[in-house]
């Protein structure tokens, strides 16, 4: 499966200049020309890109996480995580659902590529995950403690647009389905399980 990276709405020029490397988080720094003929310094963060993974059970309930984090209030959270340099978006999809869940699946389906945020060139690939088969054990990072929350459809609605659901990218979009019955029937024909 080829995946184009989605372009940002204010990419990082060729003659930026990297200001500062951190660990998760790099800043890049231009001249920027003006309207009224000035110049001044424009800025941007980039960071590795990540996946977010809704995988489906074979009885129709999708996998979420109750996860604890250092430094993070406990919430609820899909699979998923960066991408690792010089890893395709599939691979991650596929090794961030095994560490996290201990399962595999025969089909992934992109449901989203978007860069959320102007100022941080940061892309997000959101999948379905179906024809899923239980593989292994949780094997999280160290920074995590994590827990499987199976729930229906409904549930996935409630908990995805609730607060304490960590993960503000699918948020906009499962919104709208909430409040949209055409748009809720387009998203609940893409979360049936494999026959």
């Amino acid at each position: 499966m080829k995946i184009e990276r989605p372009k940002s709405k204010q990419p990082i020029p060729e003659n930026a200049k990297k200001v500062f490397k951190g660990v998760l988080f790099d800043v890049y720094q231009w001249e920027q020309n003006l309207f009224n003929g000035t110049k001044t310094i424009f800025e941007k963060a980039k960071r590795p890109d990540t996946v977010v993974i809704f995988p489906i059970l074979p009885d129709g309930r999708i996998l979420l996480l109750e996860q604890e984090q250092p430094g993070r209030i406990p919430s609820f959270d899909t699979p998923g995580g960066r991408i690792e340099e010089g890893e395709d978006v599939l691979s991650a999809a596929k090794r961030e659902m095994l560490e996290e869940t201990g399962y595999e699946a025969e089909k992934f389906i992109l449901l989203d590529a978007q860069q959320p945020i102007n100022k941080v060139d940061w892309a997000v690939y959101t999948f379905i995950a179906k024809g899923l088969r239980k593989v292994g054990e949780i094997n999280p990072d160290a920074g995590e403690k994590i827990k499987l929350y199976p729930v229906n459809f409904d549930k996935l609605l409630d908990t995805v647009t609730a607060e304490n659901f960590y993960s503000p990218e699918p948020m906009i979009k499962f919104l709208e389905v909430k409040y949209n019955s055409e748009k809720r029937k387009e998203l609940e024909e893409l979360f049936k399980p494999l026959a």
